[in-house]
């Protein structure tokens, strides 16, 4: 019967299980699972414990995922359900579902420290395993895309399907702290070693290329640590802008050039756009604007919301819809922000034993962003767009059609969308008796001309600015 598929599916799998794992950990570790519901391709399970749930993660992780995807497709999740030892409802935990695989052994070219290597010098080799440094946690998967971070993960996901060979080489992710650059870096990486597990890649910051680097010099290893880097497929260097020495310039200017000519994949992120690296060479600063920059934006409202909703279920906790909304509301800057208000909120509600309400998420939320700041609303938006344009809200709400009018009225439904949570036609009767449609398009223009005008954008990011500090 369909109504008992998941039962069908899970005794396949026990089968299966029975078959490949010893009896005792068969009958210790899978023989209390039950199954609980099929949905697609997403199987839930019910577990004793967390500490069961922990266990089967950490040590059977890779046949269960086997054997799920054997059984429901490529596309199978697997989910567990805990249920406590009290009256408190259970609880979901989406399963882990996959690690990074390991870079293969590579061999390096090494040099006596005692000379530099001329053509009569033969380097000896040396066997390296190279360890990715890669975040499984970071994943496209863990991904929330919104209209701040469409772009990047669009790009990102067309690299991970051929790295090297897109016209996105290299790619330069830029914006604030908090925007999710490091987050779609590494799932690029992670992206690339599912797809083509021979490729060696490496995740690495700035800072640590800085230190091995004065490092290698020290101890007169500069030409092996250049070998190393230059046997890299795709490298990953987090915070560039930290590159800011010479010396280190010099070096990392000859590793790229190297992948760069042998079509590997490099990957940078920054807090600032290549045109704001002042102590770059300008040689290099040339290459780092070769393929594409990507500005990483604030979160809409509508992206922190689903954020949260993701965050919270990975988290295996059911929050009512009242306390996503305000925390989306309360916290605007960042995603950091925001999971870390998360966090707490969780954490203050599960060692208190109490329920996280709006009242408690107030009080963590006022931790982080300060006093309450005004309250959102509809005139405010329009006071601030027309304090930015200089136009009266008269000439807002007006029929006008010149450029500028336009574009203000435009920006001004695109943020009452974002910061407000209210219907399209509440929008357009706030902002001169516009119907639905008009707003729907409004907002699709003003995403649109922030992907391709660059001083449209700085319109938007500095109104998101004011809005966000109180003014």
């Amino acid at each position: 019967m369909v109504q008992d598929r998941h039962i069908d599916v899970w005794n396949g799998c026990l089968k299966v299980f029975e078959n490949i794992l010893e009896p005792q950990q068969f009958n210790t570790w899978f023989r209390p699972i039950r199954p609980v519901s099929l949905q697609d391709a997403e199987l839930t399970v019910e577990v004793p414990s967390e500490y069961f749930r922990e266990y089967i993660e950490e040590y059977f992780l890779d046949v269960i995922n086997k054997v799920i995807k054997r059984e429901l497709g490529a596309d199978a999740k697997l989910n567990y359900m805990v249920r406590p030892v009290s009256v408190q409802p259970p609880m979901t935990y989406p399963g882990a579902h996959g690690k990074v695989p390991v870079n293969k052994t590579i061999s390096v070219p090494t040099y006596s420290p005692a000379a530099n290597p001329g053509p009569f010098v033969y380097p000896g080799t040396q066997r390296v395993q190279v360890n990715s440094q890669l975040n499984p946690v970071y994943c496209f998967a863990n991904l929330v895309k919104g209209e701040c971070n469409k772009m990047g993960i669009t790009a990102g996901e067309s690299i991970s399907l051929a790295p090297g060979r897109t016209a996105f080489n290299p790619l330069f992710l830029f914006g604030g702290p908090g925007l999710g650059k490091t987050h779609i870096a590494q799932a690029i990486g992670i992206g690339i070693k599912e797809k083509f597990p021979d490729l060696v890649v490496l995740y690495v910051s700035a800072n640590k290329f800085k230190t091995q680097y004065m490092d290698a010099v020290v101890k007169n290893r500069l030409t092996d640590f250049l070998a190393f880097y230059m046997q890299m497929d795709v490298l990953i260097v987090d915070d560039i802008q930290e590159l800011a020495t010479p010396g280190t310039q010099n070096a990392f200017f000859h590793v790229f050039n190297h992948l760069h000519q042998n079509s590997k994949q490099l990957i940078f992120t920054s807090d600032r756009p290549p045109v704001e690296l002042h102590d770059f060479e300008e040689r290099l600063l040339s290459r780092l604007k070769w393929g594409l920059s990507v500005e990483l934006q604030q979160p809409d409202y509508a992206t922190r919301l689903a954020m949260l909703k993701a965050r919270a279920f990975r988290e295996g906790v059911k929050l009512s819809e009242d306390v996503l909304v305000f925390m989306a509301t309360r916290i605007r800057s960042n995603f950091r922000e925001l999971e870390g208000a998360l966090i707490s909120l969780i954490a203050n509600a599960t060692l208190a034993h109490k329920e996280a309400t709006v009242e408690l998420a107030e009080r963590i939320t006022g931790k982080i962003v300060g006093e309450k700041s005004e309250e959102m609303t509809v005139d405010r938006v329009k006071g601030i767009v027309c304090e930015y344009f200089n136009i009266s809200q008269d000439v807002l709400l007006s029929k006008s059609r010149k450029r500028q009018i336009v574009q203000a009225r435009q920006i001004a439904m695109y943020m009452t969308r974002q910061h407000i949570n209210c219907s399209l036609s509440t929008i357009g009767a706030e902002l001169g008796g516009k119907d639905h449609a008009t707003v729907l398009h409004a907002c699709t223009t003003v995403s649109d001309l922030m992907s391709t005008d660059r001083t449209f954008r700085q319109y938007v990011s500095d109104i998101e600015k004011m809005l966000s500090s109180g003014r």
